[in-house]
């Protein structure tokens, strides 16, 4: 069940970005949904799809924790892009 946080994710930035149209809740979006589409293949492939282990919070804690992780990864992109951005127009 550790898709679960992605696959909320997925779904949360897809109805913000209907309603904002940012091309960074986009990319945000494409990257939860990746997400989710591994873990979901991940659990196909291993015969695991709709079980539930023993120990359904440790499941959802790694779940949380890579939904934050490509939350990071998608800010640290962003952030990276506007220092580079800045870099450009002041050796212009």
């Amino acid at each position: 069940m550790c898709y679960a946080g992605p696959v909320a994710g997925a779904i949360v930035s897809s109805l913000v970005w209907g309603k904002t149209k940012s091309i960074k809740v986009w990319w945000l979006s494409l990257l939860y949904w990746g997400g989710a589409l591994f873990g979901v293949i991940d659990h196909l492939w291993n015969g695991e799809l709709f079980l539930i282990s023993g120990d359904i919070v440790k499941d959802l804690l790694l779940g949380a924790v890579i939904t934050v992780s490509i939350f990071i990864f998608w800010l640290g992109a962003l952030l990276y892009y506007k220092h580079n951005l800045k870099l450009q127009h002041t050796q212009a």
